[in-house]
């Protein structure tokens, strides 16, 4: 194990990301990497724009009304 105290914030990154390539390889480095990537944007206020302003009630009729049509 290699003792990370005396290292900068720069240095204990970059070794981490070394032994995360050589146990994972290139491909396994960046899905793992992936998992905590930011984003950005504000998803809360994307989302009332894809979803709408729809009510449970209106979504009971359309599910209802979808039905109907359904052979």
């Amino acid at each position: 194990m290699i003792d990370t105290t005396g290292m900068t914030l720069e240095e204990v990154r970059l070794t981490g990301l070394r032994a995360l390539s050589q146990e994972l390889g290139p491909v396994g480095l960046i899905r793992f990497l992936q998992q905590f990537e930011r984003g950005y944007g504000d998803y809360t206020a994307e989302r009332h724009l894809w979803l709408g302003q729809d009510t449970v009630e209106n979504l009971v009729q359309e599910i209802k009304r979808q039905r109907k049509t359904k052979p």
